[in-house]
């Protein structure tokens, strides 16, 4: 086997293990919480599926890519939960310590250009990655929403951290931001979300 398509078969053999790295969010049905790989997959398509509201010019097939490359790293730095401010000290250390682990094992610009993709979600500085962040924000909130707020609860989460936590989403299309006040609205009504 050709030493390139050696190494990419490594880095997707590697990133099956994203599967087994689970996440506080529950899928719809409120049985089991999501894995990185099923959170992915949902922004990959959140992310062709709601890209009209982004304008002509958002580059999709990038944000798809941003997506889906966004959370290899927990792979190797485990999934921090958004709300513990303690585990979220280390995040950003650990995190670049398996971001050059992870894409490493990729031919050298494939890596470079997927490491440069979760580099630039991190910083949410370009239009594809507030649309990516925005994504990532939105599905776990629809979630928890679905699930009565089963993980909110469970941590004792308050609106006003939420909507802290969800800032580039109140700052992006006007759509996005009613939605999600609507959610928050209907969470905090029903019992699902905390107020102070």
């Amino acid at each position: 086997m050709k030493d390139r398509l050696k190494k990419q078969m490594e880095f997707i053999y590697e990133i099956d293990k994203a599967k087994n790295i689970f996440r506080q969010t529950y899928v719809s049905s409120g049985d089991r919480t999501e894995n990185d790989a099923e959170h992915s997959w949902h922004l990959a398509l959140m992310a062709f599926v709601l890209s009209e509201y982004m304008g002509d010019d958002i580059d999709v097939l990038k944000t798809m890519k941003m997506v889906l490359m966004h959370d290899l790293v927990e792979i190797y730095a485990g999934d921090t939960y958004c709300y513990d401010a303690e585990a979220n000290l280390d995040k950003e250390e650990r995190e670049k310590k398996a971001a050059e682990k992870i894409y490493g094992l990729l031919p050298e610009e494939q890596g470079k250009e997927y490491k440069e993709l979760w580099e630039e979600f991190e910083r949410v500085d370009t239009k594809e990655a507030k649309f990516a962040s925005m994504l990532d924000r939105i599905q776990p909130i629809m979630l928890n929403y679905a699930t009565e707020g089963k993980a909110w609860k469970e941590h004792g989460i308050y609106r006003d951290q939420v909507e802290k936590r969800n800032k580039v989403v109140f700052e992006g299309p006007k759509e996005f931001a009613e939605l999600l006040t609507a959610i928050l609205d209907l969470s905090v009504e029903k019992g699902y979300l905390k107020i102070r």
